[in-house]
Formats: structure tokens, sequence, C-alpha cells
């Protein structure tokens, strides 16, 4: 069985992180993930000389997508555990091995063994970031949730806009594995830092580890209205991982323009960040699931525009027009990404952890298979990546719709005194 309870606010004491102080961890550990992803992408070039692939090989693209099937695995390790254990020692645990795969893929023998341990990594990385997701479960509901998460992913978002810049000055003046191996030097800081996190779940608000208590948190966690969000989500995230593991492979083969990837991809992150940040705004303004719908068909405008340009520009339209296209399509996607995730969780305050798992995996997983069936289906230019954004938001935005209408029900059931 599981045990249900308020989410009455823990208390803290002076030696534990305050409100800001937490806001500011969560970033930070959820910072982590995007480190262990955009950081190496400059690095793709020596990467295919170290392990002899051809200099245009898109091979090379699956050390992102195997790092998202990674994160799509882990929660399942740390969610349910951080259910019944609390929040703190599985998210250390996650730390430190999250360090130990960073320092073990700088020493990677061959390719195969590289995409190993990314695997690998991935996993590890999941734990901290699905925690984090948990902690903020614990501590917030409702509107307030979904404009902290957004707050949270706009000040997350620098790090893909900085971490391409930082992983190419470090690959000026190093070899790649060094540049493989400094997310472990930043995890062993938050691991010291972590020390003055609060633990967000209190004891009676713990779960069973036994059968019975798992089964009943899946059939919660697995409420009809959480799936939608869930596999809404995931189509968003199929967008994002086609994005990040095709992006520089088309720079390379399309426009010859690899020496230009850290800046555009750090331009495109800025204004990403914006989007992220106008969502959470927006839905103070709107609501929640208000605007989720017009955000849905805003996705699927911004998506048609992007798929047109790349046809009628043949695959290659200028260089100036993809990023502006880009730049239309990928902030109201990565607006829509929090929300989405707020709403997913919001059924299931009692099985915080396990929700926090099955969303990440389903959206994580799903999102690396889609993206690496774009990848296979790569043309040597924009075209093919185009059109899957196109259909991968409109899926999203059908789905997505409709869980909205079950959460407007939902909310209007819960209104309705059971005196009236």
């Amino acid at each position: 069985m599981f045990v249900t309870a308020t989410l009455d606010a823990p208390t803290t004491s002076p030696r534990t992180a305050g409100r800001r102080e937490l806001v500011a961890m969560i970033t930070a550990i959820m910072g982590l993930t995007a480190l262990a992803i955009d950081l190496m992408m400059p690095t793709f070039a020596d990467v295919r000389s170290t392990y002899g692939m051809d200099p245009d090989s898109s091979e090379v693209g699956w050390i992102i997508t195997v790092f998202f099937l990674g994160l799509s695995v882990g929660p399942w390790l740390f969610g349910p555990v951080s259910d019944r254990r609390g929040r703190r020692g599985p998210l250390l645990v996650g730390l430190v091995l999250y360090a130990v795969c960073s320092v073990a893929s700088a020493f990677a023998p061959s390719f195969a063994a590289m995409i190993l341990v990314r695997f690998v990594w991935g996993v590890m990385a999941s734990g901290p970031r699905a925690i984090a997701m948990a902690i903020i479960r614990d501590r917030y509901s409702g509107e307030a949730m979904a404009r902290l998460m957004s707050m949270i992913l706009s000040v997350f978002m620098f790090v893909p806009i900085l971490a391409p810049s930082l992983g190419a000055a470090i690959n000026a003046v190093a070899p790649w594995q060094i540049v493989f191996a400094t997310p472990a030097l930043l995890a062993g800081a938050l691991i010291l830092w972590s020390r003055r996190l609060p633990e967000t779940l209190e004891p009676h608000r713990r779960q069973t580890m036994d059968r019975d208590g798992l089964r009943l948190a899946m059939r919660a966690a697995a409420n009809r209205e959480t799936l939608l969000y869930t596999f809404g989500v995931m189509f968003l995230f199929g967008v994002m991982t086609s994005y990040l593991a095709g992006f520089e492979v088309v720079l390379h083969d399309a426009y010859d323009a690899t020496d230009a990837f850290p800046v555009l991809f750090g331009l495109l992150g800025i204004i990403m960040a914006i989007g992220i940040y106008l969502s959470g705004r927006f839905v103070g303004r709107y609501g929640l699931t208000p605007w989720m719908r017009r955000l849905a068909f805003i996705t699927i405008g911004s998506a048609a525009i992007f798929a047109a340009v790349a046809v009628l520009g043949d695959g290659v339209p200028p260089l100036a027009l993809l990023v502006v296209t880009l730049g239309l399509v990928l902030p109201v996607v990565q607006g829509l990404l929090p929300t989405g995730n707020a709403a997913a969780m919001l059924p299931v305050p009692e099985v915080a952890g396990t929700a926090s798992a099955l969303i990440s995996t389903a959206t994580m997983a799903g999102g690396a298979i889609l993206g690496s069936i774009v990848t296979a289906l790569y043309d040597g230019t924009v075209r093919t990546l185009a059109i899957s954004i196109l259909v991968f938001v409109s899926v999203s935005a059908v789905l997505v719709i409709r869980a909205t209408r079950l959460s407007d029900r939902r909310a209007a059931e819960s209104s309705v005194s059971p005196l009236a």
C-alpha cells in the first residue's frame, strides 16, 4: 500500500537551503543533464577522427540519442525509491554515479564502448533530474508549479546556450576527452552544495515498496489525463532530440558551416529560453489549460512555416532563413514542454516520484526513438528534420488538447462541494 498526505511544506533549518537557494539548486541539478548533451557537440569532428569514422558520418549523433535512451530508463531506478526513502539520498547517489560515468566516457577504447558508457551516463543523469521534478511537486501544485517549472527551465536554458561555446573553448586547447570529463567536476561541486538540500518528502508521506504498493502507485500514475499529457510531451521531446542530434550534422553537410554551430546553437538557445519564460508568464495570465491549448495551435503553425521553407528551398534554404524559421518553432515547443510536464504531474501528488519516473521514461525513450528515426532518414538536407517536426508537433497538439479537456473536467468536479 502507499501512503497519502497533505502537501504541507516541510520546515527548514538554518543549515538547509531556503526557497530561492532551493530553486537555484534544482536548476543546477537539471542543468547537469543539458551539460552532458550540449557540451559534447563541438567535439563531433574529433570524435569521428579518433574512432575512424567518415568525416560526414551521422553515426556520431548516437552520442546524443543513446544518452536520451539512458535518461528514459533511469527514473525507474530512482523515482519509486525516492518515494520510499526520501529525495536526498537517491539524489546524491545519482550525482556521484553521474560523475563516474563522465570520467569513464573520456577513456572509452572504442566508439561502441563510448555509446555504452553514454547510455549508462544517461541512466545516472536521469535520477537527479526525476528527483528534482518530484521535489518541485512536493512543494508546489497547480499554476504555481507550472510557473516555477517555466522559470527554472528558462534559467536552465542558459546551459545549452553556453555549453557548446565552453566545449569548443576547451576542445581548442585540450583533447576532446577533457570535454567529456568536465561535467564530473561540476557534479562534484553540486554534490557538496546538495548537502544543504532539505528533505521535502516527510516520513508520513512515504510509500511502502512491496508489490501491492508499487502496483497501486503505478495505477495512480497511469491515469488517462497524465498519460495524454505524457505522450504529448513525448512527441515534443522527439522534436528536441531530432534537432539536437541533427543540427550540427546539417550545418556540416548542407552548409559547410560547422564553425558557426556554437554561435547559432547559442542564439537559438536564447530564443528558446525567452519562449519558456514568456510561457510561464502567460500561464499566470490565461490559466494553465487555456494557455496550453493556444500554444498547441501556435506550435502547428510555426512548424508548418518551417516545413514549407525547407521544402520550397529544396531542402537547403538560405542559412539565415533556416535559423529564423527554427527560431519560430523551437521556442513554442520549449514553452509547451514545462507546462505539459506540470500538467501531467498535477493529478498524482501522492506518487510524485513514481509519476515522475513514468513521465520521464515515456518522454525520453519515445523522444529518443523518434529522434533516431529522423537521424536514420537523414538525406543530407534539412527537409527530413522539418517534415518530422511538423508531424511530431501536430500529434502532440492533438494529445495535449484532449488532455486539457480532461483537466478542465477534473477541476470542475473538484470545485463542486459534496454537500451542494
